[in-house]
């Protein structure tokens, strides 16, 4: 009996996690609406943003410059809409100002931007280059002997641009333990990614550099949260997670595009379709 308690908090939990996901593409979806942007990959990495900014992640949304907060580098920074869902409702701006995505003047842009957006640590945009920030950013840390984690997302496309193996390479060389990748691995650019250029075998890669690889479903709210508490896998290794997504996750009309944008009718399927 005394282990039922905390199985019932976890349940909560991952029930909550999983709303907070729902909740996040119903967001996304509703700023498609409103203008173009690149939709499938954002409800894609929805579930992995849920688990980092709800569970894992050390924040003050009161202070988003604290010193002692973890970084979040989103490198797909096409991707934003979801993470500017997520800093919205975990309170670093109003959610309405969501409504404002791509007005001249608002905080809410096309790309990840650090000037305009309370919440984030890096602007991003050009493919590629995200890791290699993150790499800085954490063997900075490691010099300083400071506790701060860093975290990157990628997008699986991204991993084709030389930069990304460089920074792989680094970090394993400075046994940067506090630095954690995220591949959103949806398989899916503007075409297949294995048509384009061929990525698999992706664990084998990454772990031949000298990283600690986990693959997971990162759809499956329980298994990103299990893996990102763990980290790290190993003492003296980087972390990678390479998480198998689907591409317009939640909304199956739009599965494998890349972008997407919704005229009135498509913008009420696509709601009820996410219980909106």
């Amino acid at each position: 009996m005394c282990g039922v308690p905390g199985q019932q908090n976890r349940n909560e939990l991952i029930a909550e996690l999983e709303e907070k996901a729902r909740r996040i593409r119903v967001l996304v979806v509703k700023m498609a609406g409103m203008s173009d942007c690149h939709t499938g990959g954002a409800l894609s990495m929805a579930d992995i943003l849920a688990v980092l900014y709800f569970r894992i992640l050390t924040l003050d949304p009161r202070n988003p410059q604290w010193s002692g907060r973890d970084y979040f580098i989103l490198s797909k920074g096409h991707c934003v809409p979801s993470l500017d869902a997520a800093l919205a409702m975990r309170g670093f701006f109003p959610e309405e100002t969501l409504t404002t995505h791509l007005e001249r003047d608002s905080m809410i842009s096309g790309h990840a931007c650090a000037r305009l957006t309370p919440g984030i640590d890096v602007s991003t945009g050009s493919l590629g280059h995200g890791l290699s920030i993150g790499v800085g950013c954490a063997l900075g840390i490691k010099m300083d002997r400071e506790p701060n984690r860093v975290f990157v997302v990628l997008g699986d496309g991204e991993l084709q641009e030389g930069s990304n193996w460089e920074a792989v390479m680094a970090a394993a060389h400075h046994r940067l333990d506090n630095l954690v990748a995220i591949v959103d691995r949806n398989w899916y650019q503007t075409g297949a990614t294995e048509e384009m250029m061929r990525l698999e075998p992706l664990a084998d890669k990454w772990a031949s550099f000298g990283w600690s690889v986990l693959t997971i479903d990162g759809h499956d709210v329980a298994a990103i949260v299990d893996t990102l508490e763990s980290v790290p896998f190993e003492q003296g290794r980087p972390s990678v997670v390479i998480a198998n997504t689907v591409k317009g996750k939640g909304v199956s009309f739009i599965e494998t595009r890349h972008m997407a944008r919704f005229d009135e009718a498509q913008l009420r399927a696509a709601l009820h379709e996410l219980g909106a």
